[in-house]
């Protein structure tokens, strides 16, 4: 047998190749393969999602809720399912949804999209690049025919310009319906960049990604301009609810964030939550979406305050949430069922998850922030103590 990974090129999904391929394996690595080649879907249904297809990797799905959420899109209880290895994780959501619960609701709105591709042109010398500047916003509407041409979903929206050296760094920004819409983006972009070609006889040459996109990447431009979508999600929790809840007060809450932001300042981190990361994470593996996302997904801003009634504003932005209810990794079996469990699989349905996972979001921070304070009284660590008991060190 040669080293070569064994591939039909008529029909790779097919049960006898994938057969060959976990045999293959199993004589090149002395490994025995058992739980991975067990699998309850279609193999053919994975194309186009997985290539020298061998098995799955199975993680167990918790369930959190219900998380009721005032949205305008999605609108009541809702159980969330988040598939981790971490123990305490759905635990800890599952607290914060209490919370959400007892305080009538979070509010939720999507306050912006913009998916990217992001070329970049480049000219002889600095006027020629600026010069091409003005002939982008000039010709918007003949650049936005060529690319909606590709796509019956996508609409471009706007072309950014950044024009440095005799290079034009540019951002193409559109709307993508219930798609992430990386593919498609990309797809309307380069038709829309071969046409500028033809039209621009100063244009040298040009780079489909620039890197302005900052794909799977944080950064400052995606935190202002956003990526994907931008969603708010923000409640004002009675001081009762704290404190019969989560056990601190809205004093305690506001002086952590304090503590948190100036951290991040120091720091220069991406945000100045807790760990939004965690939840989403979860809930992407459980719902199918590309999971190196969480790069920009899990930058965001917190903000909140004591009201003068002595209650806790909270309110916390994610500008780049990338999620999609239809295409990619959606219609896979289990992850059409997690998706389902919330009335979220299919067209439509993109800006009702969106709100369900800044929902989400919110519970994970109220009760992570909670769980680290000390309790003043017996010593206590709520994180340290609920790790010991329901995590890794059990």
């Amino acid at each position: 047998m040669t080293n070569k990974i064994p591939r039909d090129n008529k029909n790779d999904y097919s049960s006898a190749i994938i057969s060959q391929r976990q045999g293959f394996l199993e004589e090149k690595t002395g490994a025995t393969l058992s739980h991975t080649k067990s699998f309850s879907f279609d193999p053919e249904s994975m194309e186009g999602n997985c290539e020298h297809l061998f098995g799955v990797a199975q993680l167990p799905i918790g369930v959190a809720g219900p998380l009721l959420v005032n949205g305008e899109h999605a609108q009541g209880e809702f159980y969330v399912p988040m598939a981790t290895i971490e123990g305490t994780l759905v635990a800890s959501y599952n607290r914060g949804m209490r919370v959400i619960r007892e305080s009538g609701g979070v509010t939720t709105t999507v306050v912006g999209e913009a998916m990217q591709r992001a070329p970049v042109f480049l000219f002889r010398n600095a006027r020629d690049a600026r010069d091409f500047g003005h002939w982008l916003t000039a010709n918007f509407a003949a650049i936005k025919a060529q690319a909606e041409a590709t796509t019956s979903v996508g609409k471009l929206l706007e072309i950014e310009q950044y024009c440095v050296h005799n290079m034009v760094y540019t951002r193409f920004d559109y709307s993508t319906g219930d798609a992430a819409g990386q593919n498609m983006t990309g797809k309307a972009t380069y038709a829309a960049c071969e046409w500028i070609r033809t039209q621009c006889p100063a244009l040298r040459s040009y780079g489909l990604s620039g890197g302005m996109d900052t794909e799977k990447r944080t950064s400052f431009v995606n935190s202002l301009k956003g990526r994907g979508r931008k969603v708010t999600a923000e409640i004002t929790i009675p001081r009762q609810v704290l404190q019969d809840v989560l056990r601190v007060s809205p004093e305690h809450m506001h002086i952590s964030y304090n503590v948190s932001t100036l951290a991040a300042f120091l720091t220069g981190a991406s945000n100045n939550a807790a760990h939004p990361a965690n939840g989403l994470a979860a809930l992407f593996m459980a719902t199918g979406q590309d999971m190196a996302n969480i790069g920009e997904a899990n930058q965001c801003s917190v903000y909140n305050y004591v009201t003068s009634d002595g209650d806790l504003y909270y309110s916390i932005t994610l500008p780049a949430l990338i999620m999609a209810t239809y295409g990619g990794g959606t219609s896979l079996s289990t992850q059409r069922e997690c998706l389902e469990l919330m009335g979220c699989y299919g067209q439509d349905k993109a800006y009702k998850l969106l709100e369900i996972a800044a929902g989400l979001t919110v519970a994970g921070e109220l009760s992570l922030v909670a769980a680290a304070q000390r309790d003043k009284e017996t010593g206590a660590n709520e994180w340290v103590d609920a790790h010991e008991k329901l995590g890794r060190n059990r």
